[in-house]
């Protein structure tokens, strides 16, 4: 199980932008292992540059378990905030001018 478990396989490498999502009433994946796997990737990894630390962000649905929320409009704000970080990551213009 540790050769593809994602906390024992955080190097010291550029890592890429990532995005993590917890559930807080998860039955399966408890929310502070995301939470530690994302403080080990922001102490170990690098960024964009050698000097940059990695861009790494962790959203804990307060409400969500292991498939996220349930809701069709909670479905659509996880897409939403997925999309936000994309337009970020890629430096997008957050208007779209017609």
């Amino acid at each position: 199980m540790k050769s593809y478990a994602p906390y024992d396989n955080v190097k010291d490498q550029t890592y890429p932008p990532v995005y993590v999502t917890a559930g807080l009433n998860d039955p399966r994946v408890g929310y502070w292992e995301p939470a530690k796997w994302v403080a080990k990737l922001r102490e170990v990894g690098k960024g964009r540059s050698a000097s940059e630390k990695p861009a790494v962000f962790l959203h804990v649905d307060m409400g969500a378990g292991h498939q996220s929320f349930s809701g069709r409009f909670d479905r659509l704000r996880t897409v939403a905030r997925s999309y936000a970080f994309i337009t970020k990551c890629l430096r997008l213009p957050e208007e779209v001018a017609e």
